[in-house]
């Protein structure tokens, strides 16, 4: 069953005058596209500016359009993009195409199409595969940008602020603000420096800031007096989980130090026993004990056999989680912290100390169990995306390309 090409062209408004296959615009590309010339039904028009109607064409004026394809063929739209003259304020005026904004050479679904791609690829391949040049799909990346970062910020109550290194080892941080109800980013910050952090989050708007009643944030200082300053209804907490990595930190700190001093042993025998128990150990002690496979159980058995200062350790780590996972009542759970700080001062010093300077800040996770986990799962993207590349070569790039990553929809209008 044959459908007219305007049924298949699916813009109501137009009628189609012309419908011819051509050679694709683009040398490189092999094929054939399909050019289909349009323009209104209507033969008149409002005048934007006194609202008057007007059937008055002062010219026509021609041009060529990107839209999508067609079983894998180019297709361009020649539409007849008429000027009016309005009668009444004399004013000379073009009609209105609600399928594609004004100055852009392709309609607004190929947009959305484009930015779908790129989400499964990269720019270069979807320009290639759209016959399309790399500069026209980051072209349709950015405009779709520009509309979702009209982000309703006075919806956001929760904030979770953590930061990414996207090259290991090499100390540059990414910071991310993430709206932990609806666990989506909502910036991405070139560099965790205050500086830049206070000039992003100055431009939401005091309105803004002083609505957001709780904050998460890893132990660094410089975000503690930042939310202080800026969000002064905001309560904050310590993100749970880097309290529990400074937990885990000091625990292989210790596996470590028991591995070095087994090496300086002189019994051969004794230095092997502990090494073999000891090697290939670190994931089995910092993994949450009910998350190890069998595997895992037998290395933290036979590690824990040779060195009695890791069972203990091991054994408080667990407890220190338990304490989070497990207490409901909040005065229970504070008095639960308190006896485990006292029970591991000698094992754990460095992570109490945290913990004391920070303790308003870890307890408050208990009043309504905030975590900034959510962001862990964005930085695991983030990273992702950054590793594959998507054809994205600077900050700017790399932060549209994220943020395309949970905001665009399909059906954004």
């Amino acid at each position: 069953m044959k459908f007219p090409v305007e049924q298949i062209l699916n813009l109501p408004e137009m009628k189609v005058l012309d419908c011819l296959r051509v050679a694709s615009r683009r040398e490189e590309i092999e094929g054939i596209g399909i050019v289909i010339t349009i323009e209104k039904y209507v033969n008149y028009s409002a005048c934007p500016s006194c609202r008057q109607i007007t059937r008055s064409i002062h010219q026509n004026h021609w041009r060529m359009i990107h839209d999508l394809s067609w079983s894998e063929q180019t297709v361009l739209l020649k539409i007849n993009r008429r000027q009016f003259k309005c009668n009444n304020c004399k004013k000379v005026f073009s009609e209105k195409l609600d399928f594609v904004d004004k100055n852009k050479g392709y309609t607004k679904r190929l947009a959305q199409d484009i930015v779908q791609q790129v989400l499964d690829s990269n720019i270069h391949s979807v320009a290639k595969r759209n016959d399309l040049s790399d500069e026209e799909v980051e072209s349709m990346l950015k405009g779709q940008v520009s509309q979702i970062l009209n982000i309703n910020l006075t919806q956001i109550k929760r904030l979770g602020i953590d930061e990414i290194a996207l090259v290991k080892g090499q100390g540059n941080y990414l910071a991310v603000l993430v709206d932990l109800d609806t666990h989506k980013p909502i910036e991405i910050v070139k560099s965790r420096r205050i500086e830049e952090l206070r000039e992003v989050l100055i431009k939401w708007g005091v309105q803004v800031l002083e609505e957001i009643i709780e904050v998460s944030i890893d132990l660094w200082s410089p975000y503690k007096t930042l939310v202080e300053e800026l969000m002064p209804n905001a309560n904050i907490t310590a993100d749970r989980f880097h309290v529990m990595k400074q937990v885990n930190d000091e625990l292989d700190t210790m596996r470590k130090a028991e591995k070095k001093a087994a090496i300086s042993l002189e019994n051969k025998s004794e230095r092997d026993r502990i090494l073999e128990g000891l090697n290939k150990s670190k994931y089995s002690f910092i993994k949450n004990e009910d998350s190890l496979n069998e595997k895992q159980k037998e290395k933290l058995k036979a590690a824990q056999e040779v060195s009695p200062i890791l069972a203990k350790m091991h054994r408080l780590k667990e407890e220190f989680r338990d304490v989070f996972e497990s207490c409901k009542s909040w005065g229970d759970s504070i008095i639960k912290l308190l006896d485990w700080m006292h029970d591991a001062l000698l094992y754990f010093p460095k992570s109490i100390g945290t913990m004391i300077r920070w303790f308003g800040e870890i307890v408050g996770y208990f009043d309504g169990r905030t975590t900034s986990g959510t962001v862990e799962g964005i930085n695991n993207k983030l990273k992702l995306i950054k590793r594959l590349g998507y054809g994205f070569r600077n900050f700017s790039n790399f932060r549209l390309r994220s943020l395309l990553n949970w905001h665009f929809s399909i059906n954004s209008p």
